[in-house]
């Protein structure tokens, strides 16, 4: 177990930028208009040999009522009173200000574990604003710069004391995907039980879709708490940020993603770079679920955001949230599934869910949809029944014949799952239309219960390689040296 950071203060003191300098990556968004970040980051830090956890904060106003700042100003007192340790950070070159000496107050009295740093105090300029620090009485400022990566070594000589008595601990963030499979394990029958998900490691979760679809309440209702900041406004969110727990004794690591609009109307630079981050946490996902609004279902935009989430690879749970506004549910379940089917193919018969972040109806059927998505996902096929199945598709339905050249297909085997991805040998490869490989693909969801996974299908030529094909032979010398080659006789 290691001890936990929260780096607090005005905004625009260079939280974020410190965050991103301790995870050693750009996780937390950075701009130079104060504001940006609205809710809890955590991140794995790594100062020298400390290893712990960083926690970035929104930006701490004079703001009570329940305007977005307020809320936005009990999200990180919450954080503050979680921390084991706070670094309140002020800048170095405007000094103290009267917000400072109040904020100072509140965290000598919520919390017991306070360091001063005051950033942005490089060269000349942050000596005023560091000699200024001692006045609010927290002890000894540290002065930092978070840009530059200066007083790296004093934070860590405070903190190297804590550390001492945490475990160290760590942790991989990226997914296991295109898992390869050898080929003694495709020849045999899987075990069913040996293949099933143990869920050592959290299952992770990715959640996305249009703004205000009820993305950030849906993941405070999954973790019992406030999590995330919520209100009417849309595009509240902008980071992507990732919360773990444990949902009906499942362990899971969820993101919630900022809203996707569509790409034109997006002009705002903070908004690329919130909807650039949700799409990266996609790619961190195993599976997602794709959030849409009851009212206005299946958007241009919520197919785009689909259809990304099935060329990534990843497994996808569609589920239709703020159920209980909706009056006549059974004909308005009849139309999604129509619409569903007709509007997404390529994700035929994956699961589609009605939920209520509001109220929590539906997490249940969300969360066995997901676990059987995920499970899909991880599905193995051995080769003697994929090629017994292939010999009755093909006679049910032959290949084409481009050209008057027939196309067989001769074997399959399934070389990765995670997805699922199977590699055909066949002749003529590039002869073949696509229309043959989905009829291949739905033959396998169907037969093999593999509904809504992305499934990859690769064909490759069997035979000897033509070497007239490669363009190291198109000289005459090097024609009349390979036929010698293949003809003893011939005297060079």
């Amino acid at each position: 177990m290691t001890f936990t950071l929260a780096i607090v203060g005005r905004p625009n003191v260079g939280k974020s930028t410190l965050f991103n300098r301790l995870v050693g990556r750009k996780l937390a968004l950075v701009d130079d208009q104060p504001g940006v970040t609205r809710d809890l980051r955590e991140g794995d830090a790594k100062l020298f040999d400390l290893r712990f956890t960083v926690i970035d904060t929104a930006g701490l106003e004079e703001v009570t009522d329940d305007s977005l700042q307020g809320r936005m100003r009990r999200l990180t007192e919450r954080a503050v009173e979680m921390a084991d340790v706070c670094l309140f950070l002020i800048d170095g070159r405007v000094g103290v200000t009267p917000t400072d000496e109040v904020f100072a107050d509140i965290l000598r009295r919520k919390n017991a574990h306070v360091i001063v740093g005051v950033n942005k105090s490089e060269g000349k300029a942050g000596d005023a604003g560091a000699i200024e620090a001692w006045s609010l009485g927290l002890g000894d400022p540290i002065r930092l710069s978070a840009e530059h990566g200066e007083g790296m070594d004093d934070l860590y000589d405070i903190l190297r004391p804590i550390g001492d008595s945490f475990a160290e601990r760590a942790e991989a963030d990226a997914p296991l995907v295109d898992l390869d499979i050898s080929e003694a394990e495709a020849e045999q029958e899987p075990d069913p039980q040996a293949f099933r998900p143990t869920y050592e490691k959290p299952l992770q979760i990715a959640v996305i879709g249009r703004p205000n679809a009820g993305k950030s309440t849906l993941i405070n209702k999954i973790v019992g708490f406030d999590r995330m900041l919520t209100g009417p406004e849309a595009g509240i969110t902008r980071d992507a940020i990732s919360v773990k727990a444990d949902w009906f004794d499942t362990p899971i690591r969820i993101f919630d993603t900022a809203g996707m609009r569509k790409k034109a109307r997006i002009s705002d630079k903070l908004e690329k770079m919130s909807v650039s981050d949700g799409l990266r946490a996609v790619r961190f996902a195993e599976v997602v679920v794709v959030l849409l609004d009851v009212e206005t279902p299946f958007e241009t935009q919520d197919l785009r955001i689909a259809d990304y989430a099935e060329t990534e690879g990843r497994a996808v749970v569609v589920a239709v949230n703020k159920w209980d506004l909706e009056g006549e549910k059974q004909e308005k379940l009849a139309e999604l599934r129509e619409m569903f089917e007709r509007l997404l193919p390529q994700l035929r018969g994956a699961p589609l869910v009605t939920v209520s972040a509001k109220t929590g109806r539906g997490l249940d059927r969300l969360h066995a949809a997901i676990l059987k998505a995920h499970d899909v996902w991880n599905r193995r096929v051995p080769t003697a029944r994929l090629n017994t199945w292939l010999g009755a598709m093909t006679e049910a339905h032959p290949p084409p014949a481009p050209g008057g050249r027939r196309i067989k297909l001769r074997y399959m085997t399934q070389v990765k799952t995670r997805p699922p991805g199977f590699v055909a040998m066949c002749s003529h490869p590039d002869l073949m239309p696509e229309s043959y490989k989905r009829y291949l693909i739905n033959g396998l969801r169907d037969h093999f219960d593999m509904p809504g996974t992305p499934i990859r299908i690769i064909l490759r030529g069997q035979g000897e390689k033509n070497p007239f094909k490669d363009p190291k032979f198109h000289t005459p010398s090097r024609l009349r040296k390979h036929k010698a080659s293949k003809d003893p006789d011939v005297k060079w």
